[in-house]
């Protein structure tokens, strides 16, 4: 059994299905991605895990224990970081871990020693003493980073930990998420960033209007694609890309994806072959295009494939009804 187990998981929101049946199980130590387009129900997903919602049929165990039935138990086992960066600003860096400290009830002769390792595993020790309001983005994520992990949970969910980070904080963000994992501790984890999530997850679902699409491996999820490479061409303007897409599958057989000017389809071992044939043939028809590229399959072009599209943004009234029920059952 692992860590987390879902079975059926589903969550209406008066007639809208925010999570459709969903169940996956997630084993102890690793680390868990869960991507997909805004509102595909990764969130209402994650509040279910953490007991903030109840689900509306199905079940979630967290180490054997019914998530809600043993509530008070499940949550001493699991820490969260959001992606807002939650740090009391008039508070030193010490002080804000103690409070937290206090707030998850860690035994008081435990205390310093805890916020001394954390102080230290977050490279804010010269920084103790200091405002947390006075810190820059990447230490704030840090500390945020040790006061989710205060009370030494078995879990953590971090939804998405490195948004608004500059790239070398999120290469150490990665760092110390990679390190909770070599420690046993069973990462959860959303991000917008596929690259990241290639680099850092050991397994992955990826979620779209509720439902799990797939589930697997980085290596076992571009086996969607296929086995061949990429073929993407940037036309450099839209209203050329449905005719390049009719041109591929006319004289090529290939089947293409549109996403604004960019084309994408998968092409067979011979790709060297064949691509000077797609060249000359879109010379012929007078469609120039701004780029061509041929490449191995990544993470993105799985995600494209399952779910139709890149990361999207939305303004669903349905998302918005599941935020404001989620809002009325915290106050």
């Amino acid at each position: 059994m692992g860590m987390i187990e879902i079975k059926n998981l589903t969550k209406k929101f008066d007639s809208f299905v925010a999570v459709d049946n969903i169940s996956l199980s997630i084993k102890e130590g690793e680390i868990f991605g869960i991507l997909g387009p805004n509102g595909a129900g990764k969130t209402t997903t994650i509040n279910m895990i953490l007991g903030l919602l109840h689900p509306t049929g199905g079940a979630i165990t967290i180490n054997g224990m019914d998530n809600i039935r043993h509530s008070k138990e499940v949550k001493s086992l699991v820490g969260l970081m959001t992606q807002e960066t939650v740090v009391e600003s008039d508070l030193t860096a010490r002080e804000n871990l103690v409070l937290f400290a206090e707030l998850y009830h860690v035994p008081p002769d435990e205390i310093e020693k805890r916020v001394k390792r954390a102080l230290q595993d977050s490279d804010l020790v010269a920084f103790a003493d200091k405002r947390a309001g006075t810190f820059s983005g990447g230490m704030q994520r840090r500390l945020a980073l040790v006061k989710a992990m205060i009370q030494e949970p078995k879990i953590i969910i971090l939804d998405e930990p490195t948004t608004g980070l500059d790239i070398q904080n999120r290469v150490s963000m990665w760092s110390r998420i990679k390190e909770l994992s070599k420690k046993g501790i069973t990462v959860v984890m959303t991000t917008q960033y596929l690259e990241e999530a290639d680099a850092l997850c050991d397994r992955i679902a990826i979620i779209d209007h509720g439902k799990i699409r797939a589930i697997g491996t980085t290596t076992e999820l571009k086996k969607f694609v296929g086995t061949g490479r990429v073929l993407e061409i940037i036309s450099g303007d839209a209203s050329k890309a449905n005719a390049i897409v009719e041109l591929l599958k006319k004289e090529f057989k290939l089947e293409a994806t549109i996403k604004v000017d960019k084309i994408t389809t998968v092409i067979a071992e011979q790709g060297d072959a064949i691509l000077p044939k797609i060249l000359n043939s879109l010379d012929k028809k007078g469609l120039t295009v701004a780029s061509v590229s041929l490449h191995l399959p990544t993470l993105d072009d799985v995600f494209i494939k399952l779910t139709g599209s890149g990361l999207r943004d939305t303004s669903d009234d349905n998302a918005v009804s599941a935020r404001t029920a989620l809002w009325s059952r915290m106050r």
